[in-house]
C-alpha cells in the first residue's frame, strides 16, 4: 500500500539580493523542482547528493515545515498541502523526524524522559504519567538504552547514544514514517552501523516506512529498497537500489558510485576513478538547460537548450538525462 506519495512538489525562496532598495523584488532560489517519488508501507528510499541538492528541504517540505510552491504531498491519499493547519496537526503523529546533530536536536535543559516523552504529552496530553513513564522505558530499552538513565540531560550522552534518544523520541507515537536527515553523519563509522542496523530492525518490527537522507551513498545501498539521486533541487536518477548500484545511467550516479571506497587495497589502488571536475553552481543562478551540464563528462551542445525530460528506461528506474540511455517512455 503507497503511504506517500510526492507529486511534481517544488519549494522555492525568495532572496533578497545586497544593496537592492526595499522595493527591489527578490530573486527566487528553486530549491527543490518538479520532485515525484512514491513510498509503501515498509519501504525504504534512500535520498543521495551533495551538500547544497536540496534534500534537507525535500524532507522539510514533506513534513510541513517548510511551504511548497506547486505540487502535492499525498498521505494515504490525501493531499496535506490543501489541508488547513489544523486539519494537518491530526497527521503529524504519524510522520516523525530524526536530525542530523543528534544533540543539537535535545533540549539540554529536559531530562531524557523528559524528551521522549514530549511528541506523546502534546498529542495525547490526557495520557496517565505513569502510563508515559513506562513506554519511555520500554522504548529506552529498545533502542539500547538502560532504562535507568532516564532522569539524566543530553549532555551526560555520547553521540552515538544522543542519537539513540533522537530515535526513541521519534517512535513514541508509533509513526507510520520516520524521515532520516543525515542521522549518522556527524558519528563514527562504528556507531553509525550500529544506528542503521538498530533503525532497519525497528522498521521490520513496525512495518515503518523510512526516507533515509545521506550523502554516503555506501550507507544508503545498505538500508534502502529504492535510491533517489538529487542534484541541484532535481532528480537525477531513481531506481531499485541494487539496480542503481549495479547499473547507474546518469553521469553524477555514476560519479557518485566511483567516490565509494572499495575495502580491498589491491583492486583500490588500481581502479579508475574519475572525480567531478568544478563546484556545485548556485542555485540562484544555474545552468541552463540540464543542471549538471557544468559538470558533465558527456555534455554537449543541445544540454544547454532545453531541460531534459525525465525518462523511463525500465521497470521504475527513471533518469533525467537525455545521452545517459536511448530514449524509452517520458514520464514527466
Amino acid at each position: 500500500m503507497t503511504l506517500l506519495k510526492v507529486d511534481a512538489l517544488t519549494v522555492t525562496f525568495d532572496v533578497p539580493q545586497p544593496g537592492d532598495w526595499p522595493w527591489t523584488k527578490p530573486r527566487t532560489l528553486y530549491a527543490v523542482s518538479d520532485m515525484s517519488f512514491e513510498l509503501a508501507a515498509g519501504q525504504t528510499l534512500g535520498v543521495v547528493g551533495e551538500s547544497g541538492s536540496g534534500k534537507s528541504t525535500l524532507a522539510r517540505a514533506v513534513i510541513g515545515t517548510v511551504p511548497a510552491r506547486a505540487g502535492k504531498v499525498l498521505w494515504q491519499g490525501k493531499d496535506l498541502l490543501a489541508l488547513s493547519p489544523r486539519e494537518r496537526r491530526t497527521h503529524r503523529k504519524d510522520v516523525q523526524m530524526i536530525f542530523q546533530d543528534p544533540l543539537a536536536a535535545l533540549n539540554p535543559r529536559m531530562t531524557v524522559g523528559e524528551i521522549i516523552a514530549e511528541p506523546l504529552m502534546t498529542h495525547f496530553p490526557n495520557t496517565p504519567r505513569s502510563e508515559g513513564r513506562d513506554r519511555v522505558r520500554a522504548l529506552m530499552d529498545r533502542v539500547g538504552l538502560l532504562p535507568n538513565l532516564i532522569n539524566r540531560y543530553p549532555h551526560e550522552f555520547s553521540g552515538g547514544q544522543c542519537q539513540r534518544i533522537g530515535i526513541a523520541r521519534a517512535l513514541i507515537l508509533r509513526p507510520k514514517l520516520v524521515i532520516c536527515d543525515e542521522p549518522v553523519s556527524a558519528l563514527d563509522v562504528s556507531v553509525q552501523a550500529q544506528v542503521i542496523n538498530l533503525l532497519r530492525e525497528l522498521q521490520r518490527e513496525m512495518d515503518l516506512a523510512l526516507i533515509f537522507i545521506a550523502h554516503d551513498l555506501s550507507v544508503v545501498n545498505h538500508i534502502s529498497d529504492r535510491i533517489m539521486v538529487m542534484y541541484l533541487g532535481r532528480m537525477m536518477e531513481q531506481a531499485a537500489a541494487d539496480t542503481l548500484i549495479q547499473s547507474p545511467h546518469h553521469p553524477y550516479s555514476q560519479a557518485l558510485i566511483a567516490s565509494v571506497p572499495i575495502p580491498d587495497p589491491t583492486i583500490e589502488r588500481t581502479r579508475h576513478r574519475q572525480a567531478l571536475q568544478g563546484e556545485l553552481p548556485s542555485p540562484l543562478n544555474p545552468p541552463s538547460g540540464c543542471v549538471f551540464r557544468t559538470r558533465c563528462p558527456i555534455a554537449g551542445p543541445d544540454c544547454a537548450t532545453a531541460r531534459p525530460p525525465q525518462t523511463l528506461i525500465g521497470p521504475g528506474h527513471q533518469v533525467t538525462c537525455i545521452k545517459a540511455a536511448p530514449v524509452a517512455q517520458t514520464v514527466a
